[in-house]
């Protein structure tokens, strides 16, 4: 331990490092003054040749990229301690002052075992900002030469646990700088050791195998097959938007496509012609949905594929109709039963929902159903009086006296206005801005002149009731001056008795 330390001690600040990889070369510039342990741990264990031929094993895309375990398996791995002291000192403690931080793309770090220790294994970020990382894997580098080869392994092809199918290795390492003296006792080989066939054998893509599918193939085989992969692509396409059932379905072998037909053939002329080869299900020409017209080619389904295949061979290139026709097997899955996208709804179901989109339906909007009209009131559309009620609402207790007053005497009024007048001043109630909206009366003018009566009748009903009520006190009042003065002489004649 104190020789460890002496060669801390005597360490410089700058550290470099050449990893050679099948895709190319990365190099990596080390923190030798922050990281002094784990920045020895890794050129040592550069300068022994350790990671010669190490897989990449982990891959994720954006994430990391993880490497130095020589078993390939992501659990093995030793420091350069165990080579020096034995397997006590397999791991290292990791060393978390001063933090650094995963901010830049290319961070290299040490990978942590778990128990805040280190070996061999170590990542380089893919990503930006992967701050979840930090405080658990010691950063003691980052990647300076080499970020297109780091994103050309970031965008290899991965199973399911993030493994390469094909092998990505670090094939060689070299030292640029060491600013640390070798400690006592290390073994540096003379030159890089040969791979053993258990470590190349990683049960996946050799990293020097050619992956070429038309090797060894015709012209027309390599379109065969390209041309397979485009109907399988369009196939899941269709069937991630809802119009397959399965990319793998098959068209059925019953049904024969006829093409190239005559405008005047009718669907009976093909069943006819067709129908000696076997018994036929249906007989369908294509036609325009908006103009009817036939759009020349039909499906014609039969009840056994032994007659389709007859048909097929017997009736291309026959003339109906001065056409010579052209028959070929349906690729078409039109016919296919099945629910569509979300297993809801079959083609029947669309077909009785258009039949009944025509009926009269039983569910009428809210705005345009008609609220009952009260047959205690009839209620008066004047805006001046409703801006006059807001002005005196303390008299709005009399105003509904009068108005119930002005509906027993204005019976003959009513003939005259308008159906829709309890409905609008309902409306008018809810929203006294919109009242004219939902009016439906047609002559304005009449209208206006039925108010202005309904507005001077209540008016000159009000003066009567005033001048009646004034009329009375007066009577009462003349009628008991009237007592008090026939009152008067009696009392003074039985005073002079």
């Amino acid at each position: 331990t104190l020789h460890l330390a002496a060669i801390l001690r005597h360490a410089e600040k700058k550290m470099a490092v050449l990893l050679e990889t099948t895709l190319g070369d990365l190099v990596i510039d080390l923190y030798t003054e922050e990281r002094p342990r784990a920045c020895l741990n890794f050129l040592k264990l550069c300068k022994i040749k350790y990671y010669n031929y190490c897989l990449i094993h982990n891959v994720q895309r954006g994430f990391v990229i993880q490497t130095g375990d020589p078993t390939g398996s992501g659990r093995g791995g030793e420091s350069i301690f165990c080579k020096l002291y034995g397997d006590q000192a397999r791991f290292f403690e990791a060393e978390k002052v001063p933090r650094i931080k995963h901010k830049k793309k290319g961070t290299v770090s040490m990978v942590n075992n778990g128990s805040d220790q280190h070996a061999s294994q170590f990542l380089i970020t893919a990503g930006e900002n992967v701050d979840y990382l930090d405080g658990v894997h010691t950063v003691f580098g980052e990647v300076t030469e080499g970020m297109d080869i780091l994103m050309k392994i970031n965008e290899t092809f991965v199973d399911k646990d993030f493994c390469p199918y094909q092998d990505i290795r670090i094939t060689h390492t070299v030292i640029l700088e060491d600013p640390f003296d070798d400690p006592q006792g290390l073994q540096i080989p003379d030159s890089s050791p040969e791979p053993t066939k258990e470590q190349l054998d990683s049960g996946r893509i050799g990293a020097d195998e050619e992956i070429d599918d038309t090797k060894g193939k015709t012209l027309d085989e390599i379109e065969e097959v390209l041309a397979e992969k485009d109907a399988k692509t369009r196939a899941i396409l269709l069937e991630m938007v809802g119009d397959l059932p399965d990319a793998e379905i098959k068209p059925p072998e019953n049904v024969l496509f006829v093409c190239k037909l005559n405008p005047v053939t009718t669907d009976e002329d093909l069943e006819i012609i067709f129908s000696r080869f076997g018994s036929i299900k249906s007989c369908e020409i294509i036609r325009d949905w908006k103009t009817g017209e036939s759009l020349c080619y039909a499906f014609i389904e039969f009840e056994k594929q032994e007659d389709c295949e007859k048909a097929y061979f017997k009736m291309d290139n026959v003339l109906i109709d001065d056409r010579r026709i052209h028959v070929d097997f349906s690729q078409s899955v039109a016919k296919v039963q099945w629910k569509g996208k979300g297993a809801k709804y079959t083609k029947e179901d669309f077909k009785e929902y258009e039949k009944d989109d025509g009926k009269h339906s039983n569910i009428t909007l809210k705005d345009k159903v008609q609220p009952k009209r009260d047959s205690k009131y009839e209620l008066l559309l004047d805006e001046a009086e409703t801006s006059g009620s807001h002005r005196h609402s303390k008299k709005r207790h009399k105003e509904k006296r009068h108005r119930r007053h002005s509906e027993e005497e204005g019976d003959g009024l009513k003939a005259a206005k308008c159906k829709g007048t309890a409905d609008r001043e309902i409306e008018q109630h809810r929203n006294t801005a919109n009242i004219e909206e939902h009016c439906k009366e047609k002559e304005r003018g009449h209208k206006k002149r039925d108010r202005h009566r309904s507005r001077s009748r209540s008016e000159s009903q009000e003066k009567d009731y005033h001048k009646r009520s004034r009329s009375k006190k007066k009577s009462k009042h003349r009628e008991r001056a009237e007592e008090r003065r026939s009152r008067s002489p009696k009392s003074s004649k039985e005073r002079m008795e």
